[in-house]
Formats: C-alpha cells, sequence, structure tokens
C-alpha cells in the first residue's frame, strides 16, 4: 500500500524527517527492496548504472555505523557560510533553528534508526574536475531522491545527510566497501514516520532563484529577520 498522494504532493512533501522517525519499528526489507527498484530508474550517464545501495539492517552493524555517524558529525565543516547563505537560512524566522533542533534529536537517537541506506557510486572523483565530478555524482544522486521519494510514498521517512564525509574510509571498510573504487555519497537514516500529515517546506521566493534567458543578479535583502551565523550544532554545512 502506498499514501494517496498526487505526484505534487509527493514531491513537495517529501522532508527531511528527524524527530517523527518510528524508532521502535523495524522497517520490512521488501518495503527497502521496492525503493531500491524505483530509485534504479533514475538518470545515469550513458547507462552505466554504477549506483549501489548498502542498507544496514543487523543491530551489531547499525551500532557501529551509528557511531561513526556520530563521530563525523563535528568532523564536518564544509564551506563558510556567506552573506546570502544567512540571508536564505534566515529568511523564514525560526526555520533553521528548528533544523538544528531535529538534528540534534537524531544524532541523541540514532543508535536507535531501525535501518540506514548508505548509496554509493562507482568510480572516484577526488580532485577531479567539474565536468568529471557532474558526471558521477548526476549518476547517483537523482536515485538517492528517487529512493527518498518511494519511501515517503511508503510511509517511511528519511532525512538526507553528508555525514560519512570526513569518516567515508573507516565507514566503507566497516560495510566492506572498496573505498579505491566506490563512494559513498550519502548517509539516510530510514524509519516509518510518526503520521504521514507533512506539509512543503517554507522557501525563499522564486524571484530569488528563477532566471529567464540569462543570469540576472538580484539583492539578498531585505531579510524577514536579522542575519546571523548558523545556530551552534553538530554538522550545519551538511543538514538538507
Amino acid at each position: 500500500m502506498t499514501l494517496d498522494l498526487t505526484p505534487d504532493q509527493l514531491l513537495s512533501t517529501t522532508r527531511a524527517v528527524r524527530k517523527r522517525l518510528d524508532l521502535d519499528r523495524p522497517v520490512p526489507r521488501h518495503l527497502i527492496e521496492e525503493c531500491v527498484d524505483l530509485a534504479t530508474q533514475a538518470p545515469t550517464g550513458r547507462n552505466r548504472q554504477r549506483w549501489h545501495f548498502v542498507v544496514v539492517t543487523e543491530a551489531d552493524q547499525r551500532r557501529a555505523v551509528a557511531d561513526i555517524f556520530l563521530r563525523a558529525l563535528p568532523l564536518a565543516t564544509g564551506h563558510p557560510l556567506t552573506e546570502r547563505d544567512a540571508w536564505r537560512m534566515h529568511y523564514h524566522p525560526g526555520s533553521t533553528e528548528r533544523v538544528f533542533d531535529g538534528l540534534r534529536h537524531l544524532a541523541a537517537n540514532i543508535h536507535r534508526v531501525p535501518a540506514f541506506v548508505i548509496p554509493g557510486v562507482e568510480g572516484r572523483t577526488d580532485h577531479a574536475p567539474v565536468s568529471v565530478q557532474a558526471g558521477a555524482w548526476g549518476s547517483i544522486l537523482p536515485a538517492v531522491w528517487s529512493f527518498m521519494l518511494a519511501a515517503r510514498a511508503r510511509g517511511l521517512g528519511t532525512t538526507w545527510t553528508t555525514a560519512q564525509g570526513p569518516l567515508e574510509r573507516e565507514l566503507a571498510e566497516v560495510l566492506g566497501v572498496p573505498y579505491d573504487d566506490v563512494m559513498l555519497a550519502a548517509f539516510l537514516p530510514l524509519a516509518f514516520t510518526l503520521g504521514t500529515d507533512f506539509k512543503p517546506a517554507r522557501r525563499i521566493p522564486r524571484e530569488h532563484v528563477l532566471h529567464w534567458d540569462h543570469w540576472e543578479s538580484r539583492p539578498a535583502g531585505p531579510a524577514r529577520q536579522s542575519t546571523r551565523s548558523a545556530p551552534a550544532a553538530v554538522n550545519p554545512p551538511h543538514t538538507h
């Protein structure tokens, strides 16, 4: 059974779920397999189909993976926030604070999450030019998003993190992934959701992201509230 959602509702209400994950209910294998089958209908460069999905449900393995997640969070720095980043993050008062509050909740309960999904793609692109990077990431990230959409349609919740980044090699070793040949692209907690009544996120207005025929520079303001740096929290650049 899938939820009664229109395509537009599915696309606009597939949210990053952190506080509303059902941590006491196992996720049946067949639902995860269905999500992977749909994920692999996504675009793939030159039909190479280099995608892989490592699913972790066994208790000891989940514990080991969760430990890596927690140790990796404070190590992730990302690019420094720009003034425009800060403006966007705080355009709707309280929205970013809620993101990091949810992240703290997830971190505090990560060992209870019933399943983790770690997607990967064959072929490392470390230090490769943008053209190579685009081809590789463009052949895995759409598949990951398709997995998340399929999960939402089945009453499951996910949240996209890149927490594996700082300790990718260690995570690959724990999972038996050949690090020199496969990049781990994301780290997705997966569980049934507590309720299914999710709403579209509040974003900055369309005119700040839509460009017709050529790039149009636009001022960042006026902000809905004073711009300030992101609140202190684990891994601010790598949550979505």
